[in-house]
């Protein structure tokens, strides 16, 4: 239902100061009383009924104004309650440029925070329980077959309950990182490191889960050192390189091409793969959280020791590695390619990292 117009005008909105919107009040109080009493001696109107008269348009006239300034507070206070009700869309219509106005700003600004805190929360819930879902369901239905005698608890049966318990453990892993990134507990212990021998470790380890990719590693020049947290840069390279294995085909190369950038100890570091490639339009959200949309990151088939692999990963491995970068004060984005997907992480030198400080680390604690 539409309000009268007298109740949505704010005339007084124009003042910067509530101080002067209460000076200009009561001068219009004391204004609007002196010419209805003027008016009144010249009608010769009785003292009491001219009292009475100028008594009720001098509170008409504070009313009417005082409306005006009051009303982004009752607002507010109607907001505050919607919140307390879950509803965080309420705003404040925040056209004063006093201190009121300024908190109605303020207030506009907490609810959308609050929204976006609450949306986040919200997907979160919703994209652990599928995630969870989906290989409990499966290692549920292979336990239950095998305890009723309905398949053997052969090689291959076991197999696949050690792939499903294995997704389990990455999502689990994966979330404890995020809580770690959200909780701001995780600091940056920076140092001088040669880069091919960390790469070549990194990928050690991926060889060891036995994918059916071939890595080649081209860093350049071959002393090349770096300044960086080799823990948490670990983290970037390792979810790369698996993000990239995912997407190969079987047989398919995996490239680590790592050069210096601009001044002592910053890298770039390429990591490109030979699958299908991230749609133009998907990669500026395959850094979000739980963001699998698309062609490259939910749909191509995953393999591990030359047949595909069921299930995939958790959603949150770029979103980790792109936390991390950010940690360094440095960028990663899905680079231009001609096949397959390559994404590129720099780091900036020591001295830029050091100037960026832990701004960084703050603007990606928010969900």
């Amino acid at each position: 239902m539409a309000r009268p117009a007298w109740m949505r005008a704010r005339p007084l909105d124009p003042l910067r100061s509530i101080k002067i919107k209460l000076g200009v009040l009561v001068v219009a109080s004391v204004f609007t009383s002196t010419v209805l009493m003027i008016l009144g001696l010249r009608a010769d109107v009785r003292f009491r009924y001219m009292f009475v008269v100028t008594s009720l348009a001098s509170l008409a006239v504070t009313l009417l104004l005082a409306h005006g300034m009051t009303s982004p507070l009752r607002e507010m206070t109607a907001a505050a309650r919607a919140m307390a009700r879950g509803d965080y869309s309420r705003r404040v219509r925040a056209t004063s440029r006093d201190e009121v106005g300024q908190l109605a700003d303020a207030f506009n600004r907490m609810a959308s925070d609050l929204e976006q805190v609450d949306r986040h929360r919200r997907e979160l819930v919703a994209n652990v329980s599928h995630e969870l879902r989906t290989p409990i369901a499966g290692l549920q239905a292979l336990l239950e077959n095998l305890v009723d005698g309905v398949w053997e608890p052969d090689k291959e049966r076991l197999g696949q309950a050690l792939t499903q318990t294995e997704r389990l453990g990455r999502l689990v892993a994966d979330l404890l990182d995020l809580s770690r990134i959200d909780a701001g507990v995780v600091p940056l212990r920076a140092r001088e490191f040669a880069v091919r021998p960390f790469l070549e470790g990194v990928l050690r380890e991926a060889e060891a889960v036995g994918l059916d990719v071939v890595f080649v590693v081209d860093v350049e020049p071959s002393t090349l050192t770096a300044v960086a947290d080799p823990e948490r840069l670990h983290q970037v390279v390792t979810n790369l390189v698996a993000n990239a294995c995912r997407h190969s085909p079987p047989g398919g190369r995996v490239s680590l091409h790592a050069t210096a950038h601009e001044g002592p100890g910053s890298l770039v570091l390429d990591v490109q793969d030979q699958g299908p490639g991230i749609p133009r339009e998907e990669r500026t959200r395959v850094f979000e959280r739980f963001i699998r949309g698309g062609t490259a990151i939910g749909e191509a088939p995953e393999y591990q020791g030359g047949r595909r692999r069921e299930g995939g990963g958790t959603g949150l491995g770029l979103a980790i590695a792109r936390w991390a970068v950010d940690l360094h004060g440095g960028e990663i984005a899905v680079a231009e390619s001609r096949f397959g997907c390559r994404i590129r992480v720099v780091l900036p030198d020591r001295n830029a990292r050091d100037q960026a400080g832990t701004d960084s680390l703050s603007a990606h604690l928010r969900p």
